[in-house]
């Protein structure tokens, strides 16, 4: 064995994080990184094969046992960039297990009419037929995540000689786990404000940890997220399918990055000092708008133009970004191509709507319900940074409309000064660039 790469808590500080590496030497596990469970999210999920846009925002939602660990990542073409991330050790699964304890305990009573306190429990035999039903649940709760149906806990001998069998069903279940729920939403919402964003801003949801597995979680977050938000339940992949698997993700995320580690020769030096203890490069900047060229002749609504973002907010630099597209040069043998490179501003714009009256079989209108509110994602120009032009040489004529292939080009460096260069495919010893400012 090579080695291996160690996930680790948000919260660990070089204390913990020396203990573990400490503590795998000694066991003789040779420690390739220690990696942030956010981070080994971030390689697993940047591997899978999906619908979903290469620049996206992803939030981590890790419901441990113990705590809840959340973070906001923006992922841009493979390369994540963290933009908060908040921990809270008085929301876990322990909360889930023991709100179902008290449940069937409750049923338990009613049953035997037996006296029996849990969830804490104070006496020996009590605390006893706590521990039994603490084993039992974990099978219940893997029922309720996998089927609609009901879930059977089921306890041989559980105080004084006694067995019991209750069940459970999923909608049951949901209320009697709300207010955790509720607790997760809450502190999600804490989070994407103290980023600067709106949940309508998240485009994909990553659970970690066994207590994430209840469908009741993701419906309970889905109220504030856009409809098109991805989530592992939207994707059907969330037990034992693939990447989406809460219980699996952070070792499959692992399990790519040691690979991708022993894979590095001794020609990559350079490569490897990247993931070591103290690497300046674990500590980058990021652009704070988007910047995108926009052709003022093909108007339109909203810009004033034919708008192409090519790097989005939010992106670790340095970085690079090329992308390809079509242009319309119109019928004029004047082959000439321009644009304008524009910072924007992306925002979210909320407007108040009425929901439809719905006439009741009765001739009467139901009653007036609360008003609706519609977000939208909107751009709005910021500053222009600058302006290219090229002659272009290789245009082709269809129904009398001079057309060409353009690949643009740009590159962000740390700083944050950016070099835009443009040409035409195939052509790219004819470029035309320009260098701009830091944005």
């Amino acid at each position: 064995m090579d080695g291996a790469v160690i996930s680790v808590p948000a919260w660990f500080g070089n204390t913990q994080r020396d203990a573990l590496s400490k503590a795998a030497e000694d066991a003789g596990v040779k420690v390739l990184q220690l990696l942030d469970e956010a981070g080994a999210v971030a390689v697993a999920t940047s591997n899978q094969s999906t619908e979903l846009a290469p620049d996206r925002t992803q939030l981590i939602v890790d419901l441990g046992s113990s705590s809840l660990e959340l973070s906001l990542l923006s992922m841009r073409e493979g390369l994540a960039y963290s933009l908060a991330t908040s921990s809270d050790p008085t929301v876990g699964g322990d909360q889930i297990d023991a709100k179902l304890i008290k449940f069937f305990a409750k049923e338990f009573t009613k049953k035997t009419k037996t006296p029996l306190a849990v969830a804490p429990a104070t006496n020996a035999l009590d605390k006893r037929a706590e521990a039994k039903l603490l084993l039992a649940v974990e099978h219940t709760k893997r029922t309720l995540s996998a089927s609609p149906g009901a879930a059977t806990c089921s306890v041989e001998s559980l105080k004084d000689g006694l067995d019991f069998t209750g069940s459970i069903n999923r909608m049951r279940f949901d209320l009697e786990v709300r207010a955790v729920y509720n607790q997760v939403y809450d502190k999600v919402k804490e989070l994407v404000e103290s980023a600067g964003l709106d949940l309508y801003d998240v485009d994909e949801i990553v659970y970690v940890g066994g207590s994430a597995c209840l469908p009741g979680l993701d419906e309970t977050l889905a109220q504030g997220f856009p409809e098109s938000v991805f989530t592992p339940f939207t994707a059907g992949t969330i037990v034992g399918g693939g990447v989406g698997d809460p219980t699996t993700i952070l070792a499959r995320g692992c399990a790519l990055q040691a690979q991708l580690l022993a894979s590095l020769g001794d020609e990559d030096a350079e490569v490897k000092k990247a993931f070591e203890k103290g690497s300046e490069r674990t500590t980058v900047k990021a652009t704070s708008k988007t910047i995108g060229v926009l052709f003022p002749e093909n108007a339109s609504e909203g810009l004033g133009g034919q708008w192409i973002a090519v790097l989005s907010k939010e992106t670790a630099v340095p970085s690079r970004r090329t992308v390809s597209f079509e242009v319309d040069l119109g019928e004029s043998d004047l082959k000439k191509v321009a644009f304008e490179i524009w910072e924007v501003k992306e925002g979210i714009k909320i407007e108040t709507v009425k929901p439809p009256k719905i006439e009741l079989d009765d001739g009467e209108e139901e009653e007036e319900e609360e008003d609706i509110e519609v977000k939208e994602k909107t751009i709005e120009k910021e500053a222009v940074l600058g302006s290219i032009s090229l002659d272009i040489q290789a245009a082709v004529k269809e129904k009398r409309r001079w057309k060409t292939k353009l690949e643009l080009q740009f590159v962000v460096d740390s700083d944050g000064a950016v070099e835009v260069a443009v040409w035409e495919a195939g052509k790219r010893s004819d470029k035309a660039s320009v260098s701009l400012s830091a944005p």
